[in-house]
């Protein structure tokens, strides 16, 4: 139970006023069903004909025995005054008037709850949308995307109902036992110091059953991120499926672990659908023993209550017998609730490797040159980049080309601190990045990517993302300079149309256009292209290829290519190979030193 106070105080601090108010309303709840109750005892000796009359009215006190003694004294001039039948009706009054305020606070307690329950999980929501966006790319490569999505959806959902069962077991429940056993102490200790001897031995057999269910509620979570994973990776590949007639091997990779979730979710619910069964049938026991025992007592003659009494005594018993199934409810539901809080830990506790400094220096403006000194990189165990030093003065368009895997992408990503490296420094105006305010930082830079990243909004939208203040006259003119305007005139609405799941209608060509002119209206000094047109045909490759030309017009480019032919012209070429930077120089002079880019160039010309 460590941890789950652990949660609560992690998130019930915010709502501490809406907690002191449900707690209030709770108590008078519980007050009122206990006088409601307790109003059975009179109409009871009513009907039985067994109230004895009270002449003398004692002086007002917080004695119990006044307080009853001066009731019955009213009630009974209104008898002789009225008779028995409107005294009963007098008395049925109150009761219903006690139950009209207990069910009415009951109310106000859980509209008190609903605003903690929905409260809640919004901050827990919130808090891993917050993390997912600071944390760095390196947690993502680890992490499977489905899974992330069934955190912040399914788990929240259980820690929500946790957190709900928690606060019915921690606020309404223990006040509404607390209030029962009190009234009950005071009818009669004897047989209530006999009850608390009872109810612990069920209470522990309950809470046995209950630590079972975190394991198995803890795999059916992860089987759930692992359907939602395949699931994921079907509509991203569903082409790939189709054309290569997988059909039957995707199903049955999905059937398959549909399968082991149904398998771990049986085992769950028979044990969570067994906590309402077991509690009603310790209940029942624990109510025939306490009826023995207490009639035991009244036929006797040693009980402290008279038999009307002891009715209405089994009555606030009675009253204690929901609370408690509560309780038996609420250990089931913690356990799966503290099972989902661990995963959702393992991404709100992650640890944001990307950090900027709490005396990070500013940045405006890039005026002279970036340099990398002695840098080395590695993820985990793998070295990807040794030792690359390399200077870019401003103005100047540098080429990175080489084998896939030679290091090229994550050269150009320690740069916006998507990744720090591990050895060695990059500086801009000999201030080194680590130094740097990162919002800053990345404000200098702008990215053009093989894969065109858009979202599902409009063109407008999608151009002027991540650009504040902007105006539709701005957009417009980013757009002709990237020769996108004609294109999107010709769409159904222009610049109002929707463009789908990450651009899907749309052709290549035309997404990697909306991409720079994205990248124009941000009018960045620093701009990254990572091979921005090895995905295209040869028309749309011209087109692209012209508008990355007057993006890169007096800009500091760095330029990932896989086709020589669009980088024959930077200021300077640097050859990758196995995480060094093996030949630097113009096109001609590499040409001029029959290495590795005059291969790469002989293959491609061929």
């Amino acid at each position: 139970m460590k941890e789950f106070f652990h949660v609560l105080r992690r998130y019930i601090p915010p709502y501490k006023n809406k907690l002191i108010l449900n707690f209030l309303f709770n108590l008078f709840s519980a007050i009122f069903a206990v006088f409601s109750v307790g109003m059975m005892i009179p109409i009871l000796e009513i009907l039985f004909n067994l109230a004895e009359d009270v002449n003398t009215l004692l002086p007002w006190s917080a004695d119990l025995d006044v307080l009853k003694n001066n009731l019955y004294y009213y009630l009974t001039l209104f008898k002789n005054a009225n008779g028995p039948g409107l005294s009963l009706l007098l008395v049925g009054f109150f009761v219903i008037l006690a139950t009209m305020l207990k069910v009415g606070f009951a109310y106000l307690a859980a509209y008190e709850a609903v605003i903690i329950r929905n409260g809640v999980v919004r901050d827990i929501r919130r808090q891993i949308y917050d993390k997912i966006l600071r944390l760095a790319l390196t947690f993502f490569s680890d992490e499977k995307k489905g899974d992330i999505m069934a955190r912040i959806s399914g788990d929240v959902t259980e820690v929500e109902n946790s957190i709900m069962s928690s606060l019915d077991m921690f606020l309404k429940n223990p006040v509404l036992i607390v209030v029962f056993l009190v009234s009950m102490l005071i009818m009669s200790p004897t047989l209530t110091l006999f009850i608390f001897l009872v109810l612990p031995v069920a209470g522990y057999v309950i809470g046995r059953v209950g630590k079972s269910l975190k394991k198995v509620s803890r795999e059916g979570q992860d089987k759930m991120g692992v359907l939602l994973t395949v699931i994921e990776e079907t509509l991203g590949g569903l082409r790939i499926i189709k054309a290569f007639n997988a059909e039957k091997k995707m199903e049955n990779r999905f059937n398959g672990e549909l399968e082991s979730y149904r398998s771990i979710m049986n085992r769950l619910m028979f044990r969570r659908e067994l906590a309402h069964p077991m509690s009603e049938f310790l209940g029942t026991i624990v109510i025939v023993i306490v009826v023995w025992f207490g009639g035991t007592l009244i036929l006797s003659q040693n009980s402290e209550l008279s038999g009307p009494e002891f009715i209405a005594y089994l009555g606030i018993f009675y009253q204690i017998i929901n609370p408690a199934k509560a309780f038996a409810n609420a250990l089931y539901s913690i356990q799966k609730g503290l099972a989902a809080m661990d995963r959702i830990d393992l991404i709100v506790k992650a640890d944001v490797t990307i950090r900027e400094k709490d005396d990070a220096q500013r940045i405006s403006a890039f005026n002279h040159c970036i340099e990398y000194r002695n840098v080395s990189f590695a993820y985990q165990e793998k070295e990807v980049l040794k030792n690359i030093s390399l200077v870019i003065p401003k103005g100047k368009t540098i080429a990175l080309v080489g084998q896939s895997g030679s290091g090229k992408t994550t050269l150009v990503d320690l740069l916006p601190r998507f990744y720090d490296v591990l050895e060695g420094q990059i500086l801009i105006d000999n201030m080194d990045i680590r130094d740097l305010k990162l919002h800053e930082l990345r404000d200098l830079m702008g990215n053009v990517n093989q894969e065109a990243i858009l979202f599902n909004d409009t063109i407008y939208n999608n151009i002027a993302f991540g650009v504040e203040h902007t105006t539709p006259e701005a957009v417009m003119a980013a757009a002709k300079v990237a020769n996108a305007h004609n294109f999107i005139m010709e769409t159904e609405n222009g610049y109002q149309t929707l463009i789908g799941d990450r651009g899907s209608k749309l052709s290549g060509g035309q997404r990697q256009r909306l991409s720079i002119a994205r990248a124009i209206l941000k009018n960045p000094p620093i701009l990254i292209l990572d091979e921005a047109t090895s995905a295209l045909d040869t028309e749309s490759e011209r087109l692209v290829q012209d508008a990355l030309e007057k993006l890169m017009k007096n800009r500091t480019s760095l330029v990932i290519a896989h086709r020589l032919s669009t980088v024959k012209n930077a200021d300077l070429i640097c050859v990758l190979h196995k995480g060094k930077i093996v030949e630097t120089g113009t096109h001609n002079e590499l040409l001029a030193l029959n290495g590795r880019y005059t291969k790469l160039h002989q293959m491609q010309a061929f």
